[in-house]
């Protein structure tokens, strides 16, 4: 049986998009008759053993401590990870070594790989130095900024083969010199076959909540400064005088929620507006339905015009209508007026027409939630998307068993 090992950041039982993905994606190979494992690096800051065992998945951590100043910490803590690498491959001999960003698992992927000549795929999700400046621990330019790249383009330089989550991240690469025939794109996916029927809404919850009898506009997710929830929330007053039953649900938290919520309470729409908090994971399909419209008003940059998100792509598995930003990223997964509809960035008035137009179309809804579902049947479930994997795979190994798979 072909064995891959994943390196990664951070895993199950953790939640986040990261971990979501690399379930997504293991459990796929598995499903495809693929044995798998993951390693961790020493930002899985949870507790836990050795060897842990997340949803029929099994994880090794990396243990030790670097200190230092920065870079020299960073570079011991590649050093870390690579020797756990090592360590792993020589007990349990995987065929390849996939890394996943950041670039601190590529490079020690890297060193591991070219010291036990065992081939390295190397996957980027997002640029880090971008999501730093996103999330606010950044800046373009400055000199953490530019070590971040170019240890990116050491380890694409060094890779057997790169994958990247969406065409905006592959043309970044060739732009910088990346021959374009070693990238593979594997898109953000969802598994279908754990969504099922959207559950009911429910009627106790949504009276709890205060959201009346209107329309609810949600947004479900951590509340970063680039996801542009202060232009939602400012387009609140100009909805409500075109829908004046409209609602807006916000689930989650995170850096700027304290900013958020003084802003809301200070809007013409304050009423209108719910803060939920985070909420467990298991529960978080019942705030889904009670929304009749998710609501991605990124903000235009460098890190949301290159990189795909996972959210469009979950309300739409949910038959939930979608409106977002027309940044690269959104405009990748959704097309305007059939899958859902796009708006300015920056633009609390451009975003509060776009959401009073999809509210006053209502006859519009199902063919919408209908042409969404397929889209992301078509292109995002992971079920199909498995297969861009094992051929890379192909090319770096021998597999028989993918040949027979792929020709299925």
């Amino acid at each position: 049986m072909t064995r891959v090992l994943h390196v990664l950041d951070h895993s199950l039982p953790l939640h986040s998009g990261y971990t979501f993905r690399t379930r997504a994606i293991l459990k796929s190979q598995q499903a495809m008759g693929i044995e798998v494992r993951g390693i961790t690096g020493l930002r899985h800051m949870a507790d836990g053993p050795d060897a842990e065992e997340a949803d029929g998945i099994l994880f090794h951590r990396t243990r030790g401590t670097a200190s230092g100043p920065a870079g020299l910490r960073e570079w011991r803590e590649i050093g870390l990870l690579a020797d756990a690498i090592v360590k792993l491959c020589e007990e349990w001999r995987p065929d390849v070594i996939h890394a996943h960003s950041p670039a601190l698992c590529g490079a020690a992927a890297l060193r591991a790989s070219r010291k036990l000549g065992i081939p390295l795929v190397y996957e980027i999700r997002a640029f880090w130095e971008d999501a730093a400046v996103g999330n606010g621990t950044g800046s373009e330019g400055s000199l953490k900024y530019r070590l971040t790249r170019r240890l990116e383009d050491h380890v694409v330089a060094g890779a057997n083969a790169v994958v990247t989550i969406c065409q905006g991240l592959k043309d970044d690469l060739v732009a910088r010199g990346v021959d374009p025939e070693r990238i593979t794109i594997s898109p953000n996916g969802v598994d279908l076959a754990l969504f099922g029927e959207p559950v009911a809404p429910d009627p106790a919850l949504r009276q709890e909540l205060g959201l009346g009898t209107g329309p609810v506009i949600g947004f479900i997710g951590s509340f970063y400064d680039y996801e542009g929830l202060d232009d939602l929330i400012e387009a609140m007053p100009l909805l409500v005088a075109e829908q004046p039953d409209a609602r807006l649900l916000l689930v989650g938290g995170g850096p700027r929620e304290k900013e958020l919520k003084a802003k809301a309470e200070a809007s013409p729409a304050a009423s209108a507006i719910r803060f939920v908090g985070r909420v467990p994971h298991h529960e978080v399909e019942r705030y889904y339905a009670l929304c009749d419209v998710m609501a991605y008003p990124r903000k235009a940059s460098r890190l949301t015009d290159l990189v795909t998100p996972l959210k469009p792509l979950e309300a739409m598995a949910q038959d939930k209508l979608v409106a977002a930003s027309s940044v690269g990223g959104h405009r990748e997964l959704v097309e305007d007026g059939r899958t859902g509809v796009l708006f300015a960035p920056d633009s609390p008035q451009d975003c509060a027409k776009a959401l009073a137009r999809l509210l006053s179309c209502r006859e519009s809804w199902p063919a919408i939630r209908a042409n969404g579902h397929e889209h992301v049947r078509n292109h995002h479930d992971w079920a199909k998307n498995v297969v861009r994997y094992l051929r890379v795979y192909q090319t770096l190994v021998a597999i028989p068993m993918i040949e027979k798979t792929i020709a299925a």
